[in-house]
């Protein structure tokens, strides 16, 4: 992991920002990963996961970066923060054109794109889409026709939400509202360090991944999330994925390359994939991301949204706690949020043999 850090400061990703910082011995100073110092040698490096560790091992804050100083803003999310605004503040059934959305906010169409997927994880028009489809499923669930839910979230023909459907629900609209029914759901369960470990996948990738002391249980709560679905226990052709999982739990492998096919709200699927930017061994706040989403008061729909995330791990809603440092909640139990992270920090703040 320490190595993925290293690559970080080398190429000054501004991304990693207030997420670790990196001290270098024979200065006695500490940076940001985007420092723009001279990179000093390898060997001499250390990292530590907040500035007042650096500093309590007897190191001073570098005069060029104020890694000590937590208000500067990051102009990139800036952008993508005010995007955002924009895009919900459109008209429902219009989709503003990313010539517009550069216009607007003072950069080239090929910048914004470019930012806006990287701090996101999707394009200006996929957060759209995912926020009608959002809609979408809202309505549903309160009692609408889907052909209602449809044209009431903004989409202007069936035939392009039916072509899209696949991406957004794992299913066509029909099915969804039906509950699932239809889909064919393939899980198995195996022991972890953690626990009993289930991972269900569709034939689009993997639906659920979650944490337990009982095979019951486990069976139990995937049912009751898919009730109309054809569900069948399949161990010897789930090995290799069940494998990646465990792969990361023992050998601290920072991410799980595995294809999902998890259904989400807009929100949903914007906090999730700020979760996935989080390094290995690190934590933010629960305030702090909703910050990063330009939404300083959906503190509590952020931690509705680690609630609900599917595929633990995969997306690590145990990196998100309190502002005083507390755990907060998790899905799967205090003990074993407490433990993933023990784990993490471990991992990341000892040297590399």
């Amino acid at each position: 992991m320490n190595e993925r850090l290293w690559h970080a400061v080398v190429t000054r990703d501004a991304r990693f920002d207030g997420r670790f910082v990196f001290a270098v011995s024979s200065t006695k100073v500490y940076c940001r990963p985007s420092c723009p110092s001279r990179r000093p040698r390898r060997e001499r490096v250390s990292f530590f996961v907040k500035a007042e560790a650096a500093e309590e091992a007897g190191f001073r804050a570098c005069l060029r970066c104020k890694p000590n100083n937590n208000n500067a803003v990051d102009p990139q999310l800036a952008l993508v923060q005010r995007v955002c605004h924009l895009l919900d503040a459109a008209d429902e059934t219009e989709t503003p054109k990313l010539a517009e959305l550069a216009a607007q906010t003072g950069v080239s169409a090929f910048h914004l794109q470019r930012t806006f997927k990287r701090v996101m994880g999707i394009s200006p028009r996929q957060y759209v889409t995912a926020r009608r489809f959002g809609n979408f499923k809202q309505l549903v669930r309160e009692g609408e026709s889907v052909t209602t839910a449809l044209y009431d979230s903004g989409f202007n023909s069936s035939s392009r939400v039916y072509s899209q459907a696949a991406v957004e629900l794992g299913m066509t609209p029909a099915t969804y509202g039906r509950g699932g029914r239809g889909v064919k759901i393939d899980y198995t369960i195996a022991p972890s360090p953690l626990g009993r470990l289930l991972v269900a996948v569709t034939e689009r990738g993997v639906c659920a991944v979650r944490m337990g002391d009982t095979d019951a249980e486990l069976e139990k709560d995937l049912r009751s999330e898919f009730p109309e679905a054809a569900i069948e226990r399949v161990d010897k052709t789930l090995q290799a994925t069940v494998k990646k999982v465990l792969n990361h739990l023992t050998n601290n492998e920072p991410h799980l390359d595995l294809p999902l096919d998890i259904r989400a709200t807009a929100f949903q699927r914007q906090v999730w994939e700020k979760l996935r930017m989080i390094p290995y061994g690190q934590t933010v706040s629960y305030a702090d991301v909703a910050k990063s989403l330009g939404k300083r008061g959906a503190v509590r729909a952020v931690g509705r949204a680690c609630a609900t995330n599917p595929v633990a791990l995969v997306i690590p809603c145990h990196r998100v706690v309190r502002e005083d440092s507390s755990l907060g909640g998790y899905r799967w139990g205090l003990e074993r949020k407490k433990r993933l992270l023990a784990h993490e920090r471990r991992q990341l703040l000892s040297p590399k043999e």
